[in-house]
């Protein structure tokens, strides 16, 4: 069953608010509506499996991994009606015109990714994404200090919180990152001495 009307949604927050867990959960009613799917994410992230998409809860749906979302269009399938996009935020500049020709073939386009990164600042294509989607969810997880809601997601190394300087980049999960409220989000400046 092909959708009348394109159509991209986001689902966005910072980690362990569950936004692989609500992707996913789309995508299963997706699949009681006899859609079909085909899921993408980052091919360097292989914090749980190469070629699946996994929440820290540890549901899972198959996914290709991908270098680029260019890849995506060599590798769609012509029959497919939902393409769900897991942490796009890693993405380069392409995801944008992507997504955007995935829309305009009739195709719901579902994507998943941090809006902010360590920092506390924008991260990757997100915010223009976020602006161009017809439905967005910006979702919550609780303050590992105050036990508030957290929209921040807050580096640690060595325990302590990472430096402005950091890298960006850098997968992993609980043992590298917390959620936490703007109050709590510490991003000391400078370089550690």
């Amino acid at each position: 069953m092909r959708h009348h009307h394109g159509r991209l949604e986001v689902i966005t927050g910072p980690m362990f608010c569950g936004k692989t867990d609500e992707l996913l959960r789309r995508l299963r009613r997706a699949i009681i509506a006899k859609q079909k799917i085909q899921v993408f994410k980052p091919g360097f992230d292989v914090r749980y499996s190469n070629e699946k998409v996994t929440s820290h809860a540890g549901n899972e749906y198959d996914a290709t991994p991908i270098e680029s979302t260019t890849e995506i269009s060599t590798l769609l399938h012509n029959d497919v009606t939902l393409v769900a996009i897991d942490e796009a935020q890693f993405f380069d500049e392409e995801i944008i015109s992507v997504v955007q020709d995935l829309v305009e073939k009739g195709i719901r386009v579902i994507v998943g990714g941090l809006d902010m990164d360590f920092r506390g600042e924008p991260f990757g294509q997100m915010p223009m994404l976020l602006a161009q989607a017809e439905i967005v969810d910006k979702l919550h997880a609780i303050c590992m200090i105050c036990g508030e809601e957290a929209t921040r997601t807050q580096r640690l190394v060595d325990g302590n919180p990472a430096h402005y300087d950091d890298p960006i980049i850098i997968v992993g999960a609980s043992e590298m990152y917390e959620a936490r409220c703007r109050i709590h989000h510490q991003v000391p400046s400078g370089k550690k001495e």
